[in-house]
C-alpha cells in the first residue's frame, strides 16, 4: 500500500517555512505548485529551468500549467513516481519575472515517495 503522503527531505535554507504538503499521495503522479511574488515569464517556464529528476539522473516527463492571476506554476508528471526513490524538484535561476528579473539562486527540494 503506497504513502498518503510525499516525505520532503531536504529544502535549501531559508524555504523551509515555503515547502507545504496538503494532497494526499494517491496516483503516484503527486503535482507541485510553485508559488513566486512577482508575475512570470512565461516564456522562461521549461523543461529546462523547472524539472524533476530521479535519485538515478533521469528526468521525469513533465506538464506546466502557469497561472498568471496567482503566480503559480503547477508541474505535473506524466508518469508516476517510483515507491523507494528519492527525486529532485528543480527550479534553475534561468526562471525570469515578466520584468527582467532572474531568480536570484537555484532551488532543489528532495523528497521521496
Amino acid at each position: 500500500m503506497g504513502r498518503e503522503f510525499i516525505e520532503i527531505g531536504d529544502v535549501p535554507k531559508g524555504y523551509e517555512s515555503r515547502v507545504k504538503q496538503s494532497l494526499k499521495f494517491k496516483t503516484g503522479k503527486f503535482v507541485w505548485r510553485c508559488r513566486f511574488t512577482t508575475a512570470l515569464d512565461p516564456s522562461t517556464i521549461t523543461s529546462e529551468n523547472l524539472y524533476v529528476e530521479s535519485e538515478f539522473g533521469s528526468r521525469m516527463d513533465t506538464k506546466f500549467t502557469y497561472d498568471d492571476a496567482n503566480m503559480e506554476i503547477e508541474l505535473e508528471p506524466l508518469e508516476p513516481y517510483a515507491q523507494d526513490t528519492d527525486y529532485f524538484l528543480h527550479i534553475t535561476t534561468k526562471v525570469k519575472s515578466r520584468g527582467g528579473q532572474y531568480l536570484k539562486e537555484p532551488i532543489m527540494i528532495k523528497f521521496r515517495l
